[in-house]
Parts: structure tokens; sequence; C-alpha cells
């Protein structure tokens, strides 16, 4: 999948991702976001690549065109690696991330910074009208912070502080720099790594 851009359809319309997803695949794919009038995928499987590779063949079925999903989970130590393949819809399916924030600090209320560890996971599935896919697979280690901080990102990026970081959660710093550590850029650079490998 060298040369010009491809079209590339998301299974997403998280306009957050959009562009997340957009920055990381600049000059390799002309990303689109889900249909407007294609139906959210029901998440049922039991692990993240389950969720992706079906969200993902949801889209190509739907489109024609080759689809790209990301399922991504906050894995928290101190409560059994919670909110997991839940994370999205960790306080309830209504919910928006401020209520899911808001429950994982009610979870961890009183523990001390170490004692906060967590992990964000994302697996990436490219799917293509042929049947054939790609996936692969993105880590960061860090902390869970005690409070929100900062304004950039989305989801639960005001909490998370990565391991190889200086102190900032993903929601203090710009795009460029939380591209550095993040899962899905980390997750996406594995899947072009394959994808040149083919």
């Amino acid at each position: 999948m060298n040369g010009p851009a491809n079209r590339l359809v998301l299974a997403t319309s998280n306009s957050g991702k959009v562009t997340e997803i957009r920055e990381l695949l600049a000059g390799r794919f002309d990303v689109e976001p889900r249909p407007g009038e294609l139906p959210e995928t029901v998440e049922e499987g039991d692990t993240l690549e389950a969720n992706a590779r079906k969200k993902a063949a949801h889209v190509t079925g739907h489109t024609g065109a080759v689809s790209l999903a990301d399922d991504t989970g906050l894995f928290v130590d101190a409560i059994d690696g919670a909110p997991g393949i839940h994370t999205a819809r960790y306080a309830g399916a209504e919910c928006d991330a401020d209520h899911n924030m808001a429950k994982l600090l009610a979870a961890l209320d009183g523990l001390p910074h170490g004692e906060r560890t967590a992990e964000f996971r994302t697996v990436i599935a490219l799917i293509r009208p042929d049947g054939s896919e790609v996936v692969a697979e993105g880590r960061v280690s860090g902390t869970i912070a005690d409070k929100q901080r900062g304004v950039q990102g989305f989801g639960y990026d005001p909490l998370f502080l990565p391991d190889e970081g200086d102190g900032r959660t993903f929601a203090e710093m710009n795009s460029t720099e939380k591209h550095r550590y993040s899962h899905r850029a980390r997750a996406l650079d594995a899947l072009l790594r394959r994808l040149d490998g083919e």
C-alpha cells in the first residue's frame, strides 16, 4: 500500500479519533469518518481485537471500501483491570467522558500515586473488501492523575500520565507531543509497518 493515498473509511465518527487518525496516517490514506447512515456496531466481543475486527468488517460490508477500526481500553491495576473493554461505556451506555472520568476517580479515591498505575491498549483492525485483514496493537503505561488536567485530546486524556512523559497528562500535551507516546499512534505505526511488509 505504498504510493498515492488510498481511501480509508473509519468505523468511528468520534471527532477526536478521526482527527488523530488523519494526522497519523497523513500522506498514506484519504481518511473518511464512518458514514452517518451506518448504525453503530454492537460491541459484544470479549477482547479489544474482537471488537475492532467486528467494527471494521461492518464498515467494509456497508461501503465496499477498505476500513479501519480501533478499540481502546484503559486497564487500571488497582481495580482489577477495569474499565478494560468497557472503557467507552464505563459509567453507562448514555454517559460521556466526564461521567466516565468521574467514576474512575471515585473508584481510585484516596489511593496514592504509586498505586494508580494503568495501561492504555489500542488494537487496530484494517479490513479490505476481499476479506483480508491486518491487525496491530499499541500500548502505553502510565498513572491515573488525582484530578482532570488539561483541555486537549478526548476520552480519558485529562487523567492519563504516560510514564515516558514529563509529568503532564495527555490532555496537557499538543497532538504532536501526544503522538510520541500514545497507544493509538503506536498501534497505527505497527499497522503501517505490517502493510509495508506485505
